[in-house]
């Protein structure tokens, strides 16, 4: 009786899935929602590609300022 039991329960399963991914499909909330996930992940990887040439010359500026003063104050 248990295996039949679970093997209603996986078809109940399998239907319930089904019918949230239809209703999902029908729906322009989840069609929007795709599009604003796949937009920020453009804009991410638009901006882990920017960020480090826009910030490659002030971290060199800093570096090299640290670098002086080190030896400034090192006397060496």
């Amino acid at each position: 009786m248990q295996c039949d039991m679970a093997g209603c329960m996986k078809a109940i399963r399998i239907r319930m899935l089904c019918r949230m991914s239809l209703s999902l499909r029908k729906s322009r909330e989840g069609q929007e929602l795709v599009e604003y996930a796949l937009l920020a992940g453009f804009i991410a990887v638009t901006v882990a590609a920017v960020i480090p040439y826009q910030a490659t010359g002030p971290v060199s500026t800093i570096f090299s300022k640290v670098g002086s003063y080190l030896v400034t104050l090192g006397g060496g």
